[in-house]
Protein backbone atom coordinates (compact mmCIF):
# COMPACT_ATOMS: atom_id res chain seq x y z
CA UNK A 1 0.00 0.00 0.00
CA UNK A 2 1.51 3.34 -0.99
CA UNK A 3 -0.30 6.38 0.47
CA UNK A 4 0.47 10.02 -1.15
CA UNK A 5 -0.38 13.47 -0.18
CA UNK A 6 -0.47 16.05 -2.26
CA UNK A 7 -1.59 20.03 -0.96
CA UNK A 8 -2.59 22.57 -3.66
CA UNK A 9 -3.98 26.18 -2.44
CA UNK A 10 -4.04 24.67 1.12
CA UNK A 11 -6.35 21.78 0.22
CA UNK A 12 -4.63 18.47 1.07
CA UNK A 13 -5.86 15.30 -0.24
CA UNK A 14 -4.71 11.63 0.10
CA UNK A 15 -4.81 9.05 -2.00
CA UNK A 16 -4.13 5.12 -1.34
CA UNK A 17 -2.64 2.98 -3.68
CA UNK A 18 -2.80 -0.95 -3.62
CA UNK A 19 0.02 -3.26 -5.42
CA UNK A 20 0.33 -6.88 -5.64
CA UNK A 21 3.72 -8.60 -6.35
CA UNK A 22 5.41 -11.63 -6.03
CA UNK A 23 9.18 -10.76 -4.53
CA UNK A 24 9.48 -9.72 -1.02
CA UNK A 25 12.02 -6.38 -0.83
CA UNK A 26 12.37 -3.49 1.94
CA UNK A 27 9.62 -0.51 2.26
CA UNK A 28 13.05 1.41 0.32
CA UNK A 29 13.52 -0.36 -2.65
CA UNK A 30 10.25 -0.64 -3.19
CA UNK A 31 9.28 3.05 -2.80
CA UNK A 32 11.76 3.55 -5.03
CA UNK A 33 10.27 1.10 -7.77
CA UNK A 34 7.02 2.44 -7.66
CA UNK A 35 8.03 6.02 -7.84
CA UNK A 36 10.46 5.18 -11.00
CA UNK A 37 7.73 3.37 -12.35
CA UNK A 38 5.00 6.85 -11.63
CA UNK A 39 7.99 8.89 -13.14
CA UNK A 40 8.21 6.95 -16.44
CA UNK A 41 4.49 6.59 -16.76
CA UNK A 42 4.10 10.71 -16.48
CA UNK A 43 6.62 11.59 -18.52
CA UNK A 44 4.68 9.01 -21.03
CA UNK A 45 1.56 10.71 -20.93
CA UNK A 46 2.50 13.99 -20.55
CA UNK A 47 4.43 13.51 -23.77
CA UNK A 48 1.14 12.25 -25.54
CA UNK A 49 -0.82 14.67 -24.16
CA UNK A 50 1.41 17.74 -25.07
CA UNK A 51 2.11 16.20 -28.77
CA UNK A 52 -1.22 14.45 -29.53
CA UNK A 53 -3.59 16.18 -27.39
CA UNK A 54 -4.67 12.77 -25.98
CA UNK A 55 -6.62 14.16 -23.15
CA UNK A 56 -8.92 16.06 -25.44
CA UNK A 57 -9.70 12.87 -27.78
CA UNK A 58 -13.17 12.32 -27.53
CA UNK A 59 -13.38 8.48 -29.53
CA UNK A 60 -15.74 6.82 -26.86
CA UNK A 61 -15.74 3.12 -28.46
CA UNK A 62 -13.18 1.30 -26.75
CA UNK A 63 -11.87 -0.50 -30.06
CA UNK A 64 -11.27 2.67 -31.45
CA UNK A 65 -9.89 4.25 -28.45
CA UNK A 66 -7.39 1.42 -28.07
CA UNK A 67 -6.04 1.71 -31.51
CA UNK A 68 -5.61 5.25 -31.75
CA UNK A 69 -3.61 4.78 -28.70
CA UNK A 70 -1.39 2.29 -29.96
CA UNK A 71 -1.04 4.22 -33.03
CA UNK A 72 -0.16 6.99 -30.73
CA UNK A 73 2.39 4.97 -29.08
CA UNK A 74 4.15 4.08 -32.28
CA UNK A 75 4.10 7.51 -33.89
CA UNK A 76 5.65 8.91 -30.65
CA UNK A 77 7.90 6.39 -30.47
CA UNK A 78 9.09 7.25 -34.67
CA UNK A 79 9.35 10.74 -33.16
CA UNK A 80 11.87 10.30 -29.89
CA UNK A 81 13.62 8.07 -32.63
CA UNK A 82 14.34 10.41 -35.33
CA UNK A 83 17.47 12.60 -34.85
CA UNK A 84 15.77 15.96 -35.72
CA UNK A 85 16.77 18.79 -33.28
CA UNK A 86 12.91 19.94 -32.45
CA UNK A 87 10.83 18.90 -30.05
CA UNK A 88 8.58 16.12 -30.15
CA UNK A 89 5.32 18.32 -31.08
CA UNK A 90 7.35 20.38 -33.72
CA UNK A 91 8.47 17.21 -35.09
CA UNK A 92 4.64 16.30 -35.65
CA UNK A 93 3.55 19.40 -37.45
CA UNK A 94 6.87 18.91 -39.29
CA UNK A 95 5.48 15.77 -40.86
CA UNK A 96 2.21 16.84 -41.21
CA UNK A 97 3.62 19.81 -43.48
CA UNK A 98 6.90 18.04 -45.15
CA UNK A 99 5.66 14.77 -47.38
CA UNK A 100 9.68 13.76 -47.34
CA UNK A 101 9.93 14.15 -43.53
CA UNK A 102 7.24 11.88 -43.01
CA UNK A 103 8.68 9.01 -45.11
CA UNK A 104 11.31 9.35 -43.29
CA UNK A 105 9.73 8.66 -40.53
CA UNK A 106 7.73 6.12 -41.32
CA UNK A 107 9.69 4.19 -43.81
CA UNK A 108 13.57 4.30 -42.87
CA UNK A 109 15.05 2.54 -39.79
CA UNK A 110 15.92 5.16 -37.57
CA UNK A 111 19.87 5.29 -36.44
CA UNK A 112 20.40 5.01 -32.60
CA UNK A 113 22.58 7.05 -30.44
CA UNK A 114 26.17 5.30 -30.09
CA UNK A 115 25.36 3.13 -33.31
CA UNK A 116 28.34 3.68 -36.15
CA UNK A 117 27.90 4.27 -39.80
CA UNK A 118 28.63 0.89 -40.99
CA UNK A 119 28.66 1.84 -44.92
CA UNK A 120 31.76 2.38 -46.79
CA UNK A 121 32.47 6.51 -47.91
CA UNK A 122 32.69 6.43 -51.76
CA UNK A 123 36.70 7.24 -52.03
CA UNK A 124 37.41 4.36 -49.57
CA UNK A 125 38.20 0.95 -51.56
CA UNK A 126 36.80 -2.35 -49.81
CA UNK A 127 39.56 -4.38 -50.64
Amino acid sequence: MVESRREVAGKVSVETRYFIGSIGTSAARFAHAVRGHWGIENGLHWNLDIAFREDECRVRDPVARENLAVLRHLALSRLKNDGTKLGIQNKRLKAGWDESYLSKLLFESPQRKGDADTSVPANVSSA
